[in-house]
């Protein structure tokens, strides 16, 4: 029984990573008709999240740029994973290409895909989303994770925070869904 068990978890383990390894970047070797696809994947989630999200309505005009990821892919058995790749808009039109990466250990089982925009309402929080080696959400600038309620209560007078951030279009079963501690790093296509 023990070995079954075992067996099974061993074959689960594996089906969840190649479900969260990533498929070739932008990077790597699809090119511009990827990023070009990209760009307009960021731009309709961006839209979608505008539709059913007044409060990012608002953050738009106010916005340096919006950060778009309009599908990351997350899964875990105990370790979890999860990869994404987006695209950065400024007046609607894409200025650069970003993945978002993230690990994570402890009690957690399943999988989930999701999207998620990042604001940044400032230059200076927009200058550290290209320094080091990447971006790690939580680390710098001040990031706000929008709740439903957070939506619902603030106005465009108390809105004072560097990055505001909302995760949309959530498909799949997994708890405990959020950004702190994903790296992103900026992808250059071919």
């Amino acid at each position: 029984m023990k070995s079954t068990t075992r067996s099974l978890a061993v074959l689960l383990a594996t089906a969840l990573v190649l479900v969260i390894a990533p498929s070739p970047s932008i990077a790597q070797d699809k090119g511009k008709t990827a990023a070009a696809e990209l760009t307009k994947e960021s731009q309709a989630a961006l839209a979608r999240l505008n539709a059913s999200a007044p409060l990012a309505k608002l953050l738009g005009p106010k916005a340096h740029a919006v950060l778009v990821f309009p599908s990351v892919t997350k899964a875990g058995l105990g370790i979890g994973g999860q990869y994404g790749e987006g695209a950065l808009l400024k007046a609607g039109k894409a200025t650069a290409y970003y993945k978002t990466t993230g690990a994570s250990f402890g009690l957690q089982a399943g999988g989930q895909k999701y999207g998620y925009a990042m604001f940044f309402m400032n230059e200076k929080a927009l200058a550290e989303l290209d320094k080091a080696n990447g971006f790690e959400v939580g680390v710098g600038p001040s990031v706000v994770l929008v709740d439903e309620g957070m939506a619902k209560t603030t106005t465009s007078t108390t809105l004072k925070e560097d990055i505001y951030a909302f995760v949309f279009g959530q498909k799949g079963l997994m708890a405990g869904l959020g950004i702190q501690g994903n790296r992103i790093a900026r992808i250059q296509p071919k």
